[in-house]
């Protein structure tokens, strides 16, 4: 099966090579950089390797890919030392323009580093 791209999508781009990120974190199915605009010490976005425009679609299309977000997000809660029991990490998947998706290619957003508050807004 290949994946889906789309030629314009910045995180394509991304996945492609096309523009530098600071990789973190790979696997068959995922790419994690760290968020050029951090809102958290450890700030890390976890994307697929193909293109869906938001968290939704890549469950219906590909949900064995959507559960790799995960996996790959407490890889890196790991590896960045935010997992443990004095830590702790926030995982937020924004759907949609009225939620703040600003890049729509679907993408979960690793947050610690700092307490968290609630609600988050």
């Amino acid at each position: 099966m290949t994946s889906p791209q789309d030629p314009t999508c910045l995180f394509c781009k991304i996945v492609a090579g096309d523009i530098p990120a600071t990789i973190v974190h790979e696997s068959e199915t995922t790419v994690s950089f760290r968020d050029l605009n951090p809102q958290a010490p450890t700030h890390i976005l976890v994307i697929p390797r193909s293109h869906y425009p938001n968290a939704a679609a890549l469950a219906a299309a590909e949900p064995a890919t959507a559960a790799h977000l995960f996996d790959a997000a407490r890889e890196i809660a790991q590896q960045e030392g935010i997992d443990g029991a004095d830590g702790g990490y926030r995982m937020v998947l924004n759907t949609g323009a009225a939620a703040h998706q600003t890049v729509f290619h679907a993408h979960l957003h690793v947050l610690g580093g700092r307490p968290m508050t609630w609600p988050p807004g």
